[in-house]
C-alpha cells in the first residue's frame, strides 16, 4: 500500500515547531498558573497519602490545557498539518474534550468531587471524542481476525478506553514529575510509531494522531521543569486527566481506525490496543494492581486513596524520591523500546537485549539501597541515594 505525496505526515521540523510552541506556552502559563493556585489558596497539604513536605500549589492543568491550545493554533498556522484541519471536526473535539476533562480535574482539585462525578466528567469527554469521530472502529488482536467494530460497541469502547488511561495517568502521578515524564516518554514513543506508520503508507497526514503525540511532548517538555523534585506546583488532577484523555485519543487515532494490512511486523503493527498497553505498561500495570489489592482487602472500597503504588514500594525499600521516579521512567522506556525496535527494523530481535535489559532494571529496582550501598562501599551505615 502506497501513498501519495500529500497524503504523508508533515516533516520533522513541523512536528518540532509544534511541540516547541507548546512546551513554550506551557512553561510559560505555568508561573502565572502558580501564582493564582497560591492566591486562591488551592494548595495540597501534606498528609499520610502525599509524600511531599510542604503545602504545594495544583493548578498547573490549566497551563497544560494552554499549551495544548497553543500547539494547536500553531500547527494550524503552519499550514504543515493543513490535512488534519481540512475536516477540522476531529481536532475541535479533542480540544473541546481536553477543556472537559481538564475542567473536571480542576474543579476536583479546587474541591474534591465524589468518584461517581468524576467518571462522569471522563464518559462525557469520551462521548465528545466518539461523536467528532476519535474513536476505537477496528480492534486488531494478533492471531485473530479483525474486528471491525459497530457504531455502538466503538462508542461504548472509546469511552471505556479514555476512562481507563486516564484513571491509569492519574493514579500514576504520585510523585514529583512521575507522571509528565512517564506520559512525555509515552508520547513520543507513540509519536515515532505513527511517524514509521505515515512512512509506510498506512497512516496519511488526515490522522490527527501524530499531531495530539507531539503536543503531549511538549506540553509535558514545558511543565516538567517546574515539576520535578521539589516540586513547585502539581498537574492535580487536571492535568493527569488532560494527559490520559490526550493519549487516549492519539492511540484510537493512529491504531484505532485502519484496518490496513502492513507487510512487516504485524503483531507490533496492528495489535492498536496492545502497543499502548506496552507503552504505558508501568501506569496500567499500577493501576490493575491498586484495583486487585483493593478489592482483596476486606472493607476497602475500589476508589479508596491509599500508598501502596508502585512509587511508594520505591520509597519505603530505600529509594529517594528523585531515583524512585528515574527507575519508573526507566520502565517506561525499556518498554517503549520494545515497541519501536520491531517497529523501525522489522526483526523481533530485540527480544534479547530488551530481555536482558530487563533483567538488569529488574535486579537494580528491586535490589535494596541499603545493601546496594554496603556492597559498594564496604559500610552498611553510610547510606546515601545521592539524587533524591
Amino acid at each position: 500500500m502506497s501513498v501519495t505525496g500529500s497524503e504523508l505526515l508533515p516533516g520533522g521540523l513541523a512536528f518540532a515547531l509544534v511541540g516547541g510552541a507548546a512546551a513554550v506556552a506551557t512553561a510559560a502559563a505555568t508561573p502565572v498558573a502558580h501564582r493564582l493556585a497560591i492566591r486562591s489558596g488551592v494548595l495540597v497539604a501534606p498528609d499520610d497519602r502525599n509524600v511531599h513536605e510542604s503545602p504545594t500549589a495544583t493548578l498547573g492543568g490549566t497551563a497544560m490545557l494552554f499549551g495544548l491550545f497553543v500547539g494547536a493554533a500553531t500547527a494550524w498556522l503552519l499550514g504543515d498539518f493543513a490535512s488534519v484541519f481540512a475536516a477540522p471536526s476531529e481536532m475541535i473535539g479533542v480540544l473541546v474534550a481536553a477543556a472537559v476533562i481538564c475542567a473536571v480535574g480542576v474543579v476536583d482539585d479546587i474541591s474534591p468531587l465524589s468518584a461517581p462525578a468524576k467518571v462522569a466528567g471522563m464518559v462525557v469527554a469520551g462521548v465528545a471524542l466518539s461523536v467528532v469521530g476519535v474513536s476505537l472502529v477496528v480492534l486488531r488482536i494478533p492471531f485473530f481476525e479483525t474486528v471491525i467494530l459497530s457504531s455502538n460497541m466503538s462508542a461504548l469502547l472509546t469511552v471505556v478506553w479514555v476512562v481507563l488511561i486516564a484513571n491509569a495517568v492519574n493514579l500514576i502521578d504520585g510523585l514529583d514529575g512521575l507522571a509528565g515524564g512517564i506520559v512525555a516518554i509515552a508520547a513520543a514513543t507513540f509519536l515515532f510509531y505513527a511517524i514509521r506508520l505515515g512512512d509506510a503508507g498506512v497512516l496519511t497526514a488526515s490522522s490527527p494522531g501524530a499531531l495530539i503525540a507531539v503536543l503531549v511532548v511538549g506540553i509535558c517538555v514545558g511543565f516538567l521543569p517546574h515539576n520535578v523534585h521539589p516540586a513547585r506546583i502539581f498537574m492535580g488532577d487536571g492535568g493527569a486527566l488532560l494527559l490520559g484523555l490526550l493519549m487516549a485519543a492519539s492511540t484510537m487515532s493512529v491504531g484505532g481506525s485502519t484496518d490496513a494490512v502492513f507487510s512487516g511486523q504485524a503483531f507490533f503493527f496492528f495489535a492498536p490496543v496492545f502497543i499502548p498497553l506496552f507503552i504505558l505498561g508501568v501506569p496500567l500495570f499500577d493501576m490493575a494492581f491498586a484495583i486487585v489489592r483493593r478489592a482483596a482487602t476486606r472493607g476497602i472500597r475500589v476508589t479508596h486513596a491509599d500508598k501502596d503504588h508502585l512509587h511508594h514500594r520505591l520509597l519505603r525499600l530505600g529509594y529517594g524520591h528523585r531515583r524512585a521516579v528515574w527507575i519508573l521512567w526507566a520502565w517506561t522506556a525499556l518498554l517503549s523500546g520494545f515497541v519501536l525496535w520491531p517497529t523501525y527494523t522489522g526483526s523481533g530481535d530485540a527480544i534479547v537485549p530488551i530481555g536482558i535489559a530487563a533483567v538488569c532494571l529488574l535486579l537494580f529496582t528491586v535490589f535494596h539501597p541499603r545493601l546496594r550501598d554496603s556492597v559498594l562501599t564496604g559500610s552498611p551505615d553510610d547510606h546515601s541515594d545521592g539524587v533524591g
